[in-house]
């Protein structure tokens, strides 16, 4: 088990780029660097027995415990850094990411250990009357727990990728971020077209404000060895990716807005025979919500329109968008 957890937290170590002693002792106090996560209670009777059947050594006290919480430990630092990098909107998602992460790695632990006490090596128990069939069993349920493990190790990925897509609309901040991306790009662009303009005129980036001559020669060298249709600062193609990033950036604020005024006067819901459709701004959906339970054939077409069922709000919805609107008329035969 102590092999196996030590290729878990190795794994963790390549997503965060962190590191932590081989045999970190049993931590009472959180560290100062972030709020301790919750952990969950690891069987060190069981983890002593699975230790046991596999080794003649000493089992070093909550060894278990303690590669267990070195793991959720880096995933929590991984948290922090991702709330550092996104919006509020995003920080309780994380913690509940962090949160399934620990339950399911001290659910993985024990059942590891479990498993690994149903039967011994044959290095320790000797070949005598070894149950081979039993020791099958043993070997095939440790295949599918590290399948398992897979999915625990997902969700790292997940609270990586949290807040890293596109601004969503339903977010407090999404004028804020979607401001800062604007000028960003709008600022990129600006110096691409004066850096053109000022190599057009010169020949050469020496002497463009801010630009050190070491790297303006740098840069001159890469544009003369650039192809004959990018030998500029910033090639046309470059600048025409900058207007349509920036074309975007402006096609959702001016959705935002859209969605922001029907929020201050929100339309009553569309009326229809067994159904109506309601343009919710406040979770930014368009739902269709039904008397009664609707045919195969309604909720095949409503699925092949990305349209999903939602337990919590009683309705079939997907993202507010122009697009919904014209795909909820389809689905239904509106059109």
């Amino acid at each position: 088990m102590h092999e196996q957890l030590n290729l878990l937290n190795a794994d963790l170590d390549a997503i965060i780029d962190a590191s932590a002693p081989a045999e970190p002792q049993l931590q009472d106090q959180p560290d100062e660097a972030a709020p301790r996560p919750k952990y969950y209670p690891i069987d060190e009777n069981m983890a002593r027995r699975a230790h046991e059947m596999m080794s003649m050594r000493d089992y070093p006290e909550n060894r278990a415990t303690n590669e267990y919480r070195a793991a959720v430990d880096k995933a929590a630092s991984l948290v922090e850094r991702c709330k550092a990098a996104t919006s509020p909107y995003y920080h309780d998602k994380l913690d509940a990411l962090l949160d399934r992460y620990a339950r399911r790695l001290a659910q993985w632990t024990n059942d590891y250990n479990r498993n690994g006490a149903s039967c011994p090596s044959v290095l320790v128990s000797g070949g005598s009357n070894f149950p081979v069939k039993k020791k099958n069993r043993q070997n095939a349920r440790e295949d599918s727990l590290w399948q398992e493990y897979k999915t625990i190790e997902a969700i790292l990925d997940k609270i990586k990728s949290t807040g890293s897509g596109p601004v969503d609309l339903a977010d407090p901040h999404a004028r804020e971020m979607l401001t800062d991306q604007l000028q960003r790009l709008q600022n990129q662009l600006d110096e691409g077209k004066a850096m053109n303009a000022h190599y057009r005129k010169h020949k050469t980036m020496k002497g463009f404000p801010g630009m050190s001559d070491d790297i303006a020669a740098h840069n001159d060298a890469a544009i003369a060895s650039a192809p004959a249709f990018a030998q500029r600062p910033m090639p046309d193609f470059e600048l025409a990716s900058l207007r349509g990033k920036i074309k975007r950036v402006q096609a959702r604020m001016a959705e935002l807005d859209r969605l922001q005024a029907q929020q201050a006067s929100p339309s009553a819901a569309e009326e229809h025979d067994g159904f109506q459709i309601v343009r919710n701004a406040e979770q930014n959906r368009l739902q269709i919500i039904f008397d009664g339970k609707p045919d195969d054939d309604t909720r095949q077409a409503l699925k092949q329109n990305g349209f999903r069922w939602s337990p919590r709000s009683s309705a079939w919805q997907r993202q507010l968008t122009d697009n919904a609107e014209r795909a909820a008329r389809r689905a239904l035969g509106l059109d």
